[in-house]
């Protein structure tokens, strides 16, 4: 991770999301949170993605990720940075 995202606060969950999401989809795949506050969570997906699935799919899996740690998000956002990235903006409703 850069080191700007270690001077962010992150809430455990997140980050624990964020670990487990890479763990199972790296290299094709790889979240970076690069900021979070006010309730916005932002991160940057880095990767090969699998064309054929759709990139944003890959965006939306961490979603799900979120949610099996308890946090509650919707995507507002995504921007194309280049072939093999994306940053994506979440929204965080709620942490359980």
């Amino acid at each position: 991770m850069r080191d700007a995202v270690h001077k962010v606060k992150v809430p455990a969950k997140i980050t624990e999301a964020i670990d487990e999401y890479n763990r199972y989809r790296s290299p094709e795949a790889i979240a970076e949170i690069i900021d979070y506050k006010d309730k916005e969570l932002i991160v940057r997906f880095t990767g090969s993605f699998c064309f054929t699935c759709g990139i944003n799919d890959w965006i939306e899996d961490l979603k799900y990720v979120l949610e099996d740690h308890g946090v509650e998000a919707e995507i507002t956002e995504i921007i194309e940075e280049s072939e093999t990235s994306r940053v994506a903006k979440f929204r965080v409703k709620k942490i359980a």
